[in-house]
Formats: C-alpha cells, structure tokens, sequence
C-alpha cells in the first residue's frame, strides 16, 4: 500500500480528467472546486510529475498526464464493475403518468408490484405536461385520448374512460334518500379540468340546477373534495373502487363511457427487448385486467 499514490487523489484525478474540469468535477463528486484542485495538485506532488495544464477554459492534459489517466480509468472502470457483479443495482424503469393516476391508482398498487418485482426499481414521473420519451428519459407513459400516438410508439388499452358520479354516503344522506337525474342536477358539483358534467348531465336528459360548484386543477383533488362531502364529483370507476369499498364513497349516477378518453399504455416499439420494461408493461396489464 505505500508504494499506491493516494487513492483521493486518484479519484479526484478520473473525474477531472473525465470532465476536464475542476468544476465540474467537484459537482460530480459533491465536494468543493478547491477541494478537487487540492487532491489533484497532492497527487502531482506524489508523483513529481504535471498532469493537468490549467487553461482559461478549464483543463488540459499534459502527455504524461493523458496517459497515466487512460490507465487509471481502466482501473477504476474495473472497480465498478466488480462492485456491480457483488451487489448489482436493480434495474430501473421510468413511468410518465399523471398526478391523478399516480394517486389515485398506481401508488395503492406498488406493493403488489414491489412483491412480485423486487428486482425492478420503477420511477413515477407524475405530471401533467406531455413527457417525451427522448428528452425526458421516460420509458412507459400512460395517457389519456386515443390512438394513434405516434409511429414509434406501441398502444395498450389499460381502461376505459367509465365515468361515474360519487359522493360521501354523509352527504347524500343528509339531502336525498333515492337520487333520479332531476335530484343529481341540483346537487353542488365538483368540477376539474375535464369539464365532464355538461355532458354527463346531457345523456341523463337535465341540466345543472345546482346553485354552487368547486371548481379544481385536478381529479384527485375533486375526489378528496368529495370525500369530504363538499359535493358530487365524476371519475373514473377504477380510480375510485378501493373508496366505494371502504364506503368512504357511494355511486349516485349511472356509470357513462366517455369515449375519446380512455387510458393508454404507451411503449416505445423499439423497447420491445428490454426485458424490465416488458415486465413492468406486462404487471400494468396484469393488474388493471382484475379491475375491467
């Protein structure tokens, strides 16, 4: 070991060579740019030797210094990679969904998925804009319309857009024993931005005669409302089921196909050998089969 120059020196020496630059190298590895010059300029003591030239630019390396850096990735390339086969990382999956999806259905099935797929490290990208599978890294989306999304991109029907009128069971018995359509369209809505209850009402054969409404961003955040029986909300069936269940919700209006609007799995086509991707593709279908 005495004859080894010093290992933080070394490290510091890979990153920086790697970005050519003490900044960036000192982002890399969460320590201070003065912190990595330190380490770099304590290992070209060691070896009497001049690595880097420092240019107004960043860095440049000397001949002695381009050389030994070539061998000295080699080696820690090869530390990686012994670390890997003894304690391999999981692979990992990204899945673009929307905040609703997220909470509503895909969170309150991660533990099946975390028992049945242990080896498989999947990441939620929840948001409401249009995530690119190239520039944002994504690997799975579920999105909501329909088909076609794209040439490059293969499209699983997951659920159909079955939406029904909810509320606390503490609401609905406070005003209405049995609800026909003429009673549902004087109770206070709750809208999102889905905007479903003109149309919604419309194949009941009414209109909305309710005096208030709540009006909010998104579908999760009418449920909750809901719930805490500030009104009637529209969702979705399955996003709602584990509630009906727990009676934290009733169903008061017949169930409508929205169609134009039902929930997609997409896949890029060219990710059809990735075989976590697939597994997870086939898990998500798996599972929302048991509740269609």
């Amino acid at each position: 070991m005495a004859d080894l120059p010093p290992l933080n020196g070394l490290r510091a020496f890979e990153v920086a060579g790697r970005r050519l630059s003490f900044r960036a190298a000192a982002d890399e590895l969460g320590v201070t740019q003065g912190a990595v010059a330190q380490q770099v300029r304590l290992l070209e003591a060691h070896l009497e030797v001049t690595l880097f030239e420092r240019v107004p630019k960043g860095l440049e390396f000397t001949s002695v210094g381009r050389s030994y850096h070539a061998r000295i990735s080699v080696a820690f390339a090869s530390l990686r990679s012994a670390t890997a086969e003894l304690k391999p990382e999981p692979d990992k999956v990204i899945i673009s969904v929307t905040p609703t999806f997220a909470a509503r259905w895909l969170i309150p099935n991660l533990p099946d998925f975390a028992e049945s797929h242990p080896e498989i490290d999947l990441r939620i990208l929840a948001t409401e804009k249009v995530s690119s599978f190239h520039s944002d890294g994504i690997d799975l989306a579920v999105r909501q319309g329909s088909p076609p999304f794209g040439a490059a991109l293969r499209a699983a029907l997951i659920f159909r857009q079955e939406v029904i009128a909810v509320a606390a069971p503490e609401f609905i018995s406070e005003a209405f024993d049995s609800l026909t359509p003429d009673d549902l369209a004087h109770l206070p809505k709750i809208h999102d931005t889905h905007d479903l209850w003109p149309r919604y009402l419309a194949d009941l054969g009414v209109r909305d005669k309710s005096q208030r409404g709540l009006r909010l961003s998104q579908t999760a955040l009418a449920v909750d409302a809901a719930i805490a029986r500030q009104g009637v909300a529209l969702v979705s069936r399955f996003m709602v089921s584990r509630d009906l269940e727990a009676g934290r919700l009733v169903e008061v209006g017949a169930a409508r196909d929205i169609g134009g609007s039902d929930f997609y799995l997409l896949i890029e086509r060219s990710a059809a050998n990735q075989h976590a991707v697939m597994q997870v593709v086939n898990w998500l279908k798996s599972r929302s089969a048991k509740e269609t």
